[in-house]
C-alpha cells in the first residue's frame, strides 16, 4: 500500500506519495500563495493530490495526510486561524478534501507530522523521547513522549514558537510579543535584515552574506541563534528528550546554527548531563513534513 502526504507551508506545498517503508516514490511543489485565501490554496492541495493519482491506483492508496500550521486540532480535523495562512479559521480541511477524492483524510500539525518521519524514519529512530524543532517560515515542535508523538486536549502541544521569550519584544503573527517565532524563524531574520540593509533578503542570503564575514548579518544570526537556544534549553527543561532534532529551512545553514545551539545546551546549569542530549540535523532534510504527513494515514491504521 502507498499513502499521499502534504506539506503544507507558510511559503510552499510539498505534496507527495510514499510507501510502507517510508520512502518518498514521488514529489511535486507549489508555492502556497497563502495571501490569496483558504479557497485559492485548497484548489491547489487538491490539484496535486490528484497529480499523484498519475503515479499510483487510487486502489493501492490507504489515505491522505496532511500536515498543517497550527493552531490546529486534529481530533476534529479543524484548522483554527493559523498566523502564517490568513483567513483560516475554523476550516475542516480533511472534511473538504475528503469530498473530492474519496479516500480517509488526516490532519496534523505540521511539526507533529514531520516528528513522526524522523521518528519513524529518520535522525530520533529507536528513541523514546525525542523533540523535534523545526525553524523556517515559522518555528514549531514536535514532541514523542515516551515513543509516542504527543497532540495535547486540542492539539497544541509544543507550540515552541509562540512561547515568549522577549516580554515587548517584536509582534509576532499569532498577536503576541516577543515570542520565539518573531526573534528567531526566517520570518524575524528577514525582518531584521531589511532594517540592517535596507533592503529585502532571504534567512539564506543573510547566511552567506554573514560567510564572508559580514558584521551585520553576523549579528543578525547570533541573534536568532541565541534565542532558538533558549527556546531549546526550555524545552529540554521541561521534557528531558534523549534526542533533539532540527529540520526546517534554516537547518540548512548548518554548522554555525549547530554550534550556537550546542553552546546554548552546555551552558543549561539545570539539565544534570547537558552534553549527553544529541543535536542532530534532520535526516530527512526538508521532505522531513511530507513523509510525516504521508506517515498519518499508517500510524492511524497500526493504532486500530
Amino acid at each position: 500500500m502507498y499513502s499521499i502526504g502534504v506539506d503544507v507551508g507558510g511559503t510552499k506545498i510539498c505534496t507527495g506519495i510514499m510507501d510502507e517503508t517510508g520512502t518518498l516514490m514521488q514529489s511535486i511543489e507549489v508555492p502556497t500563495l497563502g495571501v490569496e485565501g483558504p479557497e485559492s490554496v485548497i484548489r491547489r492541495i487538491k490539484d496535486t493530490i490528484l497529480a499523484m493519482f498519475q503515479h499510483v491506483s487510487r486502489d493501492d492508496v490507504l489515505g491522505i495526510g496532511i500536515g498543517a500550521p497550527g493552531p490546529l486540532n486534529p481530533h476534529t480535523g479543524t484548522i483554527l486561524g493559523p498566523p502564517n495562512l490568513p483567513g483560516w479559521d475554523g476550516i475542516r480541511l480533511p472534511e473538504i478534501i475528503q469530498n473530492d477524492v474519496s479516500l480517509p483524510v488526516y490532519l496534523d500539525n505540521d511539526a507533529n507530522a514531520a516528528a513522526v518521519a524522523e521518528h519513524r524514519y529518520g535522525a530520533g529512530a529507536g528513541a523514546k523521547n525525542m523533540v523535534y524543532v523545526t525553524v523556517s517560515t515559522g518555528i514549531g515542535a514536535g514532541l514523542v513522549v515516551d515513543g509516542r508523538v504527543r497532540q495535547g486536549a486540542t492539539g497544541s502541544f509544543g507550540e515552541i514558537g509562540h512561547t515568549i521569550i522577549q516580554p515587548d519584544g517584536p509582534l509576532c503573527t499569532c498577536g503576541n510579543r516577543g515570542c520565539l517565532e518573531a526573534l528567531a524563524s526566517g520570518t524575524a531574520i528577514q525582518r531584521n535584515a531589511r532594517e540592517a540593509f535596507g533592503r529585502d533578503m532571504t534567512a539564506k542570503e543573510v547566511a552567506a552574506l554573514a560567510a564572508t564575514g559580514e558584521a551585520r548579518a553576523q549579528s543578525i544570526l547570533d541573534a536568532a541563534f541565541r534565542y532558538l537556544g533558549i527556546g531549546l534549553v526550555n524545552l529540554v527543561n521541561l521534557f528531558d528528550p534523549e534526542v533533539i532534532v532540527i529540520g526546517g529551512g534554516l537547518s540548512q545553514i548548518g554548522e554555525p546554527m549547530f554550534r550556537s545551539l550546542r553552546e546554548a545546551l552546555a551552558a543549561n546549569r539545570f539539565h544534570p548531563t547537558p552534553t549527553k542530549i544529541r543535536l542532530c540535523a534532520a535526516q530527512l532534510g526538508t521532505k522531513a513534513g511530507v513523509i510525516g504527513a504521508a506517515s498519518l494515514p499508517f500510524v492511524h491504521q497500526s493504532q486500530r
